[in-house]
């Protein structure tokens, strides 16, 4: 008798439960205020009148880097009416790794933003509409829960440095947002306030640029970050990267996740181009130039990929410069408010690419920063009661950060650690728990692709996933055996549940209603 799928009833009953349990919870609440000031500050912009004049050059906000998150906020802002200088160390069109996979949710919120142009007007993108895990010989096929979305929405996929360009030229495109290449030294702090930046330009000069409030986003290596938070950046593992052409790949709008070791990532980044990821966890990596990396690619990893590509893997592995090698970072969000200055994107808060949802967390966060700013007539009368006010950024973006942050931390600490027989146990318990029906692993992936932000519907799977361990333990008959098994899959199912709620914050995450900052309106002398 198949007992999962008595499992899965109970299950599926408790998550219902607990999601009901969960549209009752206590609301944000906004004054009537607020509401009239944001709703005049969308109508003055829609009435082409201008932000009010500031100091400092006519700029009324700096941003330092102009990636993913940088040039969406310099349009956003820019299309708000702020007149904006964004500071960017090299202007040319990046040749990067990352970002190359969009979830359906970061999609949403490009268009909030008015940027959905910039995906699809990249010529070879790709339409990514789920993701298939596979383990063990056996393979799981996810589509991402669309049903309810136009026909429009769904992932994509492309080459980085075209998406970066676009998103460039778009907000450059405004007459009040000025691009500029060069490197930032360091801030300009007077009296606990942030006044500007000190940066070198492209010819090699020494300059300050002031404004009121200074955006940093230069990405998950800041060298200005220290400033403006807390948090320790942790090495999780390193990506051994490089493309696969002219390959044959099944189900070509899937993204792959072969959990073997080591793990295995491929998703299509052009019409015959496939980008392949090898997670590698420690700290020795094969040598590229000595010849050990294509030897380990050939001989420990080319038979775990599918055997229509394999060819065309090796293949790849020959080819001169193909193979680069990127480092995962990690790093929970612990800003320290500081007035004039303000963090965003990878410089504020990384997490496990596994389930490449850095862009959709950046674009929810600029949304947020940009409607927060709204009310605001004058960023420069009083930073102090600015920074105060902005802090209720950092609670208003747990539902979407910790829900993306949360199901990457969960489901790199259960696959890749493939040596740790428990974390073993936990990856087949897991992947079984996601075949139960789409309510489970359309849940999952709902939570990842940013579909369903919210912490406690992803807590909830937390729960089903610790019941269904147990479960799964104990029965046909809970003998001595399966009652420690199942104390052990308990232990270790909580273990991983708590440390990756605690890295976010609890209080924050699933009680913000409990925190000030969660009902700040604007400072009403800035309005």
């Amino acid at each position: 008798m198949d007992y999962s799928w008595i499992f899965g009833g109970f299950i599926a009953s408790l998550l219902g439960f607990i999601t009901l349990i969960y549209s009752f919870k206590k609301k944000r609440k906004i004054s009537p205020s607020v509401k009239d000031q944001r709703n005049e500050a969308l109508n003055r912009r829609a009435n082409g009148k201008p932000r009010s004049d500031a100091d400092h050059g006519g700029v009324d906000v700096i941003i330092v880097g102009a990636g993913i998150a940088g040039s969406a906020l310099a349009y956003a802002l820019g299309k708000d009416g702020w007149r904006v200088h964004v500071i960017e160390r090299d202007l040319t069109e990046p040749q990067r790794m990352a970002g190359e996979f969009l979830q359906p949710g970061g999609y949403l919120k490009l268009i909030e933003l008015d940027l959905q142009d910039c995906v699809n007007g990249i010529t070879d993108s790709q339409e990514m509409t789920g993701v298939v895990f596979c383990m063990g010989g056996r393979s799981l096929k996810l589509p991402f829960p669309l049903q309810n979305y136009p026909s429009d929405v769904y992932g994509r996929s492309f080459h980085h440095g075209c998406f970066i360009q676009k998103l460039r030229k778009k907000a450059a495109s405004l007459s009040n947002v000025r691009f500029e290449e060069g490197t930032v030294t360091s801030l300009v702090k007077e009296n606990g306030i942030i006044k500007g930046v000190h940066y070198k330009t492209k010819a090699g000069q020494e300059s300050t640029a002031y404004a009121p409030l200074t955006v940093v986003s230069d990405g998950c290596f800041s060298n200005l970050r220290r400033s403006l938070c807390s948090s320790k950046v942790e090495i999780t593992s390193r990506f051994i990267g490089f493309i696969v052409k002219t390959c044959d790949l099944p189900d070509p709008k899937y993204g792959r996740a072969i959990f073997t070791e080591p793990s295995i990532f491929i998703y299509p980044i052009g019409t015959n181009e496939f980008r392949c990821f090898v997670n590698i966890i420690g700290e020795k990596i094969p040598s590229i130039s000595s010849g050990e990396m294509a030897n380990y690619l050939k001989t420990e990893v080319a038979a775990q990929v599918p055997p229509e590509m394999r060819n065309a893997f090796i293949s790849a592995i020959d080819e001169k410069d193909n193979i680069k090698i990127a480092t995962n970072l990690s790093m929970p969000a612990s800003p320290c408010p500081t007035p004039g200055g303000f963090l965003i994107g990878d410089a504020l808060n990384l997490r496990h690419p596994f389930t490449a949802g850095g862009m959709t967390a950046a674009f929810s966060d600029v949304v947020l920063l940009r409607d927060l700013l709204r009310p605001l007539n004058n960023l420069s009368g009083d930073p102090v009661a600015i920074c105060k006010y902005l802090e209720s950024f950092y609670i208003l973006r747990k539902p979407m950060a910790c829900s993306i942050n949360a199901a990457a931390g969960l489901l790199s600490k259960i696959f890749f650690p493939r040596d740790d027989p428990l974390m073993r146990e936990m990856s087949e318990v897991c992947f079984e728990y996601m075949g139960l029906g789409e309510i489970f692993g359309g849940g999952l992936v709902s939570v990842f692709a940013g579909l369903s932000p919210s912490p406690l519907f992803l807590v909830s799977h937390l729960v089903g996933l610790t019941v269904f361990a147990v479960g799964r333990s104990l029965l046909p008959f809970p003998s001595p055996n399966r009652l420690w098994a199942a104390a052990r899959l308990f232990m270790g199912a909580s273990s991983v549940a708590f440390s990756v709620l605690k890295a976010e914050g609890i209080r924050e995450t699933l009680f913000p209603w409990t925190l000030p900052a969660y009902y700040r309106g604007p400072p009403p002398n800035l309005r």
